[in-house]
């Protein structure tokens, strides 16, 4: 009976269309192309967080400490995914005021295997945004490696996601109030980079440097591993940005090629600033310069060209290698993986050249909506910038400032001396 009802509705719609030619009708399907490729972004994206950013934190930091750094990052995952599924996909992605989003999907009500997000499931679309939720807080653990207690740190995570990331996506991508100033920031550049960004300068500042630092020589204890987690980032980013078209199109392979471009440029430029300043060229700096052109190029993978995409991933590598080296000498302060130089620093830098190089007479594909020129473009980028420079920064401080003055934050001195990894897991990561 439902095929006969389905076929003479089909009929129906065809005699209305020939009679009416005018009307039209838009439900949504679903499509198997754009299925299948958000399907593989999702897994993309959740590769760069483990083991990509478990292994491009873990070479970097001492032997004492790498299982530790390995064991955050697979800790959050599991923790973020438990925390998005309850509400974070509700406050972030349901309608809602200008600030947050509201209680329609908690606990993934409504989201079954018939509903769609536009031309796929929204359970893919849910396990997508996921992935993003996950690793914007472990991009944190870097700036704090080798110091915090674990179970601050799940705290910490906890009530970061809840306080910092979920407003901040609504605000760009769930209907709040950053999207009708027509910022550009297609995969993250504010919502994953910047906020992350600021969220390790507050924590590296409320729990100090690490015990002799700077006097003391802290060297990666395995660059193999750095190179290796460079690598599954810089493949997994393909999906990260091309993904976020939430479509297999001619935007999502523009977006794959600017993005293969800026990271290209990008490790180039921070390779041969490194080589005139230090003498020698790094495995640590090339790395940490393709990095700087994944974060830089996020936010402009969908609206700008080649060439701006070579421009942009230039101008990351150069400042985001001063920044990390000169700027963070001269502070002070101990950004033990450099989470603020590559990722604050690199997502200001894409954010703002978003606003130039998205013009159609810079190879752009358009600027945002309502915005008729570069530096009305401009602004709105910068609205968006300093809104999230801003929020991520004092909130981030204030929650560490609270959980340090009730939970403590900072293992003990012998703790620290003796590495995290025997100290609060009883494990060793090489056995000597």
């Amino acid at each position: 009976m439902s095929y006969c009802k389905s076929v003479a509705l089909r009929g129906l719609y065809a005699i209305i269309l020939v009679i009416v030619p005018g009307v039209s009708f838009a439900a949504e399907e679903l499509s198997s192309g754009d299925t299948a490729w958000m399907l593989t972004s999702t897994v993309l994206v959740l590769l760069m967080t483990i083991p990509g950013l478990a292994l491009f934190y873990g070479g970097m930091v001492r032997s004492k400490n790498v299982l530790s750094v390995l064991m955050q990052c697979f800790a959050i995952t599991g923790l973020i995914s438990l925390l998005w599924a309850v509400y974070g996909y509700s406050l972030a992605f349901s309608s809602g005021g200008s600030f947050i989003g509201g209680l329609d999907k908690l606990f993934l009500a409504g989201v079954t295997v018939d509903s769609l997000q536009g031309t796929i499931p929204e359970t893919v679309f849910v396990a997508f945004q996921m992935t993003f939720a996950i690793i914007t807080p472990a991009l944190i653990v870097g700036a704090f490696a080798e110091r915090m207690k674990f179970s601050a740190m799940l705290v910490f995570m906890a009530l970061w996601l809840t306080l910092v990331y979920l407003p901040v996506c609504y605000w760009v991508w769930g209907g709040g109030w950053l999207g009708g100033y027509g910022i550009l920031d297609f995969a993250g550049g504010t919502v994953v980079h910047i906020n992350a960004g600021m969220a390790g300068l507050a924590a590296c500042l409320v729990l100090g440097p690490r015990r002799g630092y700077p006097q003391i020589h802290m060297p990666p204890n395995n660059l193999g591993y750095t190179v290796i987690g460079a690598s599954l980032l810089w493949v997994g980013w393909f999906g990260f940005n091309a993904g976020s078209e939430v479509a297999a199109d001619g935007v999502a392979g523009m977006a794959m090629l600017v993005t293969q471009l800026a990271t290209a440029a990008a490790a180039i430029s921070w390779m041969c600033m490194e080589w005139l300043n230090h003498g020698k060229p790094s495995v640590l700096g090339i790395a940490s310069g393709a990095v700087a052109g994944l974060v830089a190029i996020t936010p402009a993978s969908g609206s700008v060209g080649p060439m701006g995409a070579i421009a942009i991933g230039l101008a990351s590598g150069v400042i985001c290698f001063y920044t990390s080296t000169r700027v963070k000498r001269a502070l002070g302060y101990d950004d033990s993986l450099d989470v603020f130089g590559i990722h604050a620093i690199g997502g200001i830098v894409g954010a703002l050249l978003t606003g130039v190089f998205s013009a159609v007479s810079l190879g752009g594909s358009g600027l945002g909506d309502g915005n008729a020129s570069i530096g009305g473009q401009l602004a709105a980028q910068a609205i968006g910038v300093g809104a999230t420079v801003i929020y991520s920064f004092i909130i981030s401080f204030v929650v560490l400032k609270v959980l340090d003055a009730v939970l403590g934050l900072r293992v003990a001195d012998d703790e620290e001396e003796q590495g995290l990894d025997l100290s609060l897991h009883d494990e060793r990561g090489y056995i000597l």
